[in-house]
């Protein structure tokens, strides 16, 4: 198992904190020592995951705050609240998510859910976040992408699936724009000489929610193929899944732009790997940054 080094004196913000890779994340990173942020949509859950947290470790510093990453008047009340507080901001991880939405939603500023939900409010919140992060002696952003994102195309012609809506190639799209988001993040931080470190990871085959709660919004049900994927494709439990975004958000070794996933793709202990080719393609990366910028309103010029 990973051990992750001492935390002490940190501050941390994990997303999607009350459940899956997201809680074990946050419960090792306060084990470690760090101040840990929950933030989350729904406080009754993140409370429940902060109760979990606290009975495993009695000292832990762990708080509950709101964050609908589907809502940018969310994100924006979120990121003010911790501006206004002017802490250093150590460590975000970027993990929320929702995979498979059966049909067509939209988020409450008329994104399309998984793009929105996936990548724009995550963008939206980590260039929110910059001032606190480049406050920080090492600030480091890990973002949680997916073995998706491997089929995944950005297709600016259709970057919204109104034209047609695929849950499988939205879900993927989302999370090829996670990878590119942390890479052209990378880039930035090399350009401006920031000490930011972006880095990013996949969990491979973790059993978690995700899977379970988009393809039941609208009142759909799993279909037969998730179902009988679960239960002959090899998994993991969150303990092991959130390992690699654990080493992408505290490891030494981690450098700025690495790729980090289970060492038998699916499953196993995490390693380096290679990220897809179309992630690595700067021209789009560049694009892409500069439409989620538009999209949100949200630019880094502004933060800075």
């Amino acid at each position: 198992m990973y051990q992750v080094p001492d935390q002490r004196g940190k501050l941390a913000v994990v997303t999607g904190a009350n459940s899956g890779t997201g809680k074990e994340a946050a419960k090792r990173l306060a084990a470690a020592g760090a101040h840990v942020v929950l933030a989350v949509r729904t406080p009754a859950k993140g409370e429940q995951a902060q109760a979990e947290i606290r009975a495993a470790h009695p000292a832990a510093q762990v708080e509950v705050r709101r964050l609908d990453l589907a809502d940018l008047t969310s994100v924006r009340e979120f990121t003010d609240a911790l501006i206004a507080e002017g802490r250093p901001l150590d460590l975000l991880l970027n993990n929320a998510g929702v995979a498979n939405v059966p049909t067509r939603h939209e988020t409450a500023d008329g994104f399309e859910l998984q793009l929105g939900s996936n990548f724009l409010g995550p963008f939206a919140l980590t260039v929110r976040l910059l001032p606190l992060l480049l406050s920080a002696p090492a600030p480091r952003v890990a973002t949680m992408s997916s073995l998706g994102a491997a089929t995944g195309r950005i297709d600016f012609d259709d970057l919204q699936s109104t034209g047609h809506y695929s849950p499988a190639k939205a879900y993927a799209q989302s999370k090829l724009a996670d990878l590119m988001m942390t890479l052209h993040l990378a880039d930035l931080a090399a350009r401006h000489q920031w000490p930011l470190s972006s880095v990013g990871a996949h969990p491979g085959t973790t059993r978690t929610n995700l899977m379970v709660s988009g393809p039941t919004l609208g009142g759909g049900r799993p279909g037969r193929f998730t179902s009988l994927a679960a239960k002959i494709v090899p998994s993991q439990g969150p303990e092991q899944g959130a390992e690699p975004l654990l080493y992408a958000a505290t490891s030494p070794d981690a450098a700025p732009g690495g790729y980090f996933g289970p060492r038998w793709v699916m499953t196993g202990p995490p390693k380096p790997v290679r990220p897809p080719r179309r992630a690595q393609d700067k021209t789009v990366a560049a694009r892409l940054w500069a439409q989620a910028e538009h999209l949100t309103g949200v630019t880094v010029a502004a933060q800075l």
